[in-house]
């Protein structure tokens, strides 16, 4: 019989070594827009600011390291402020598209 792994013992995954394009980053971004979680918006764009470089990305925002650090970890709950200049920073915009209910 195989033998079982834990999954404590998986190494965390972490998507910033992924997101070396723009395409990757709006891709990546629509996906978890689509878990409707913003919390897990504010990882994934902490995800993101981390490939870019979190001092570039704090410069550009006007907001400081550390606390970009703190709103964009897991399960951050950061203001909607915060999310748009991270965004304008990093070159993305959210966009609204109709939701096509029934046939």
């Amino acid at each position: 019989m195989p033998e079982r792994i834990k999954v404590a013992d998986l190494p965390t995954f972490d998507a910033a070594p992924y997101l070396d394009s723009e395409e990757a980053v709006a891709a990546f971004l629509t996906d978890i827009l689509d878990a409707n979680d913003p919390a897990l918006l504010a990882a994934a764009l902490g995800d993101i600011a981390r490939a870019r470089g979190m001092s570039d990305i704090a410069k550009e925002t006007g907001i400081a390291r550390e606390a970009l650090y703190k709103a964009l970890r897991p399960g951050a709950h950061p203001r909607f402020d915060t999310i748009n200049r991270v965004c304008a920073a990093l070159g993305v915009r959210l966009v609204a598209q109709p939701v096509h209910v029934g046939g």
